[in-house]
């Protein structure tokens, strides 16, 4: 991982310690980590895929309504919360990297320290279907 504030480092972190699924952006709305939660869904290890630009990890994962529209990717909480630095949420589907659907509810955050400096975003996943 290449040099990132402080509050990214922490934000990742929090994210290998959780069991819900967690994106991490940086400012510019590169993805520079997904916890091993997301991985399940996203049906790849973050190892294998590496930081991903906001192109293409917004259309790698076929983001749809339930009529199976796709979302524009402006559309979606993460790339909302990068450009407004404010939190967002959305409920839509899925397709992993390995075909299957999922039903997601995605709340963003914008990350922000002390500095009061925009640091990046994180989202978190909650698979639908998942029964705790």
């Amino acid at each position: 991982m290449s040099a990132h504030e402080i509050e990214i480092i922490l934000s990742r972190q929090l994210a290998d310690c959780l069991s819900v699924p967690v994106f991490i952006v940086d400012p510019e709305g590169t993805l520079i980590f997904y916890n091993e939660p997301a991985e399940k869904i996203l049906g790849k290890r973050f190892q294998d895929t590496g930081e991903m630009r906001v192109g293409d990890w917004g259309n790698a994962f076929h983001p749809h309504d339930k009529n199976g529209k796709a979302i524009p990717q402006d559309e979606l909480p993460l790339v909302s919360t990068i450009k407004s630095h404010v939190p967002a949420h959305k409920t839509f589907w899925i397709k992993s990297l390995e075909g299957k659907s999922f039903k997601i509810s995605v709340t963003s955050i914008p990350i922000v320290g002390r500095s009061k400096e925009f640091s990046g975003a994180l989202a978190i996943f909650w698979d639908n279907n998942l029964k705790i």
